[in-house]
């Protein structure tokens, strides 16, 4: 299992790497995003994809198929370890806890590219490391 923030879902929709490692390794390892995640990025992605001179609309249906293979994780389920969370991030940025809280939940590392995740105690991937990650956790399932 692996937790994506906001930032690699929209990564996701902007590029092709992303959604090159979901496709490919989905089989095998679970992604999940709370969803806030989710909502963070249908707030953000119009203004950055005006900025682009990139289409709203099939960008937005990208986000969608992302939400396929990113299982959304709902308040419910991480908010036994909000306090926690929140304790680790208040430092940084207050508002990912949730992504802590879903990582906490289900004891699996983080894929950012943020550095507020650094050092608050859960493993962090970056997308230009996670395929080791991936990888050796796909190998894990087999």
């Amino acid at each position: 299992m692996l937790v994506l923030d906001a930032n690699i879902l929209i990564r996701a929709v902007l590029g092709s790497r992303v959604v090159s490692l979901l496709r490919h390794y989905s089989p095998r390892v679970e992604f999940l995003a709370p969803d806030t995640a989710f909502q963070e990025a249908r707030e953000h992605l119009p203004a950055i994809l005006a900025a682009r001179g990139v289409a709203v609309d099939p960008a937005m249906a990208m986000l969608e198929l992302v939400s396929c293979l990113v299982k959304a994780v709902d308040p419910e389920t991480y908010s036994l370890c909000s306090t926690s969370a929140r304790e680790r991030i208040a430092q940084r940025d207050e508002d990912d806890w949730p992504v802590v809280a879903v990582a906490l939940t289900f004891d699996c590392p983080i894929w950012t590219e943020d550095t507020d995740f650094f050092g608050c105690g859960v493993a962090t991937w970056t997308t230009d490391r996670v395929e080791l990650f991936l990888a050796q956790a796909a190998e894990w399932k087999q």
